[in-house]
């Protein structure tokens, strides 16, 4: 069932819980989230990250494969380019069949991220896709640049981008930072920023850097208008430990073993936060 985020993200809006938006760059991670999502019987969004689609395998290779597995999925699956910072990278993304992307010009001054981010939103309504922007700025625990109250989103901004744009998600700032926290950390998240851009429009806002937060900020951040939280690094250091686990016991493991050790542990990490964030049985299949 290969959707675009649009109906799950309004469903998730109207029931107050959030759809889990999985980090993956490869057939594996993408099928374990899948399978995770089946099992639940959640709607799930594949995020696939620029950055990754650069470095790795290139878009037009992995997203036909990825779009046949949703396809052939008993729940709803949308495929999202996620931090898509060129726009032209995310015109091209839209012609090669994603069904939803986020353009994030978070890095531009407000006027040209509007002005950038309602030309994706005008192209997008072409090709019936979603689009997700980002007003405000995540850190990142590499570097040990985390968030900070300065990079929090100011909502009248976002009130005012969401009003200028009619983009369909905003992602918005307020306490979480990409990659692994440190162990025993916890963020401190401001709740008040998603509570007043939620009272003032109504629409789908974003979590992203959802590792680590700790199950009380996600259920809080949800209850307070979060409909789609995004998480990658906790899923990716899953497997990276079955891989260490996995080379401790039998170094001379064949390789397709151990990919295939990598699989449960990441299923079971995206069905934790699935239970989190109130989707199990939330799939229009399920009904």
């Amino acid at each position: 069932m290969y959707v675009s985020m649009e109906k799950m993200l309004q469903k998730a809006n109207e029931d107050n819980y959030a759809v889990m938006a999985i980090n993956c760059f490869n057939l594996e991670s993408a099928y374990a989230t899948i399978s995770a999502a089946e099992e639940k019987k959640a709607p799930i969004i594949i995020d696939l990250l620029m950055e990754h689609l650069e470095k790795h395998i290139p878009r037009e290779y992995v997203l036909p494969s990825l779009i046949k597995m949703a396809k052939d999925a008993n729940v709803e699956v949308a495929i999202n380019l996620d931090h898509g910072k060129s726009p032209e990278y995310v015109k091209e993304s839209l012609k090669e069949g994603f069904s939803s992307v986020m353009i994030d010009a978070s890095e531009m001054n407000f006027k040209e991220n509007v002005a950038t981010t309602k030309e994706i939103v005008n192209l997008a309504k072409q090709y019936q896709a979603t689009v997700e922007a980002e007003v405000g700025n995540m850190g990142a625990v590499v570097g040990d640049h985390f968030t900070n109250a300065d990079m929090y989103t100011n909502p009248d901004d976002a009130i005012k981008f969401i009003n200028a744009t009619n983009v369909n998600a905003l992602a918005i700032s307020f306490g979480s930072t990409h990659g692994v926290m440190p162990k025993d950390f916890v963020p401190v998240f401001d709740f008040t920023i998603v509570s007043k851009i939620k009272k003032a429009t109504g629409i789908p806002l974003v979590l992203h850097g959802g590792s680590g937060c700790g199950e009380k900020n996600i259920r809080q951040a949800v209850a307070c208008g979060i409909n789609k939280v995004n998480v990658g690094s906790d899923v990716m250091k899953a497997q990276a430990d079955a891989v260490y686990i996995s080379q401790n016991k039998n170094r001379n493991m064949e390789y397709v073993d151990l990919m295939n050790s990598t699989l449960i542990p990441a299923k079971e990490m995206v069905e934790y936060y699935i239970n989190i964030v109130g989707s199990e049985g939330k799939s229009l299949a399920n009904k």
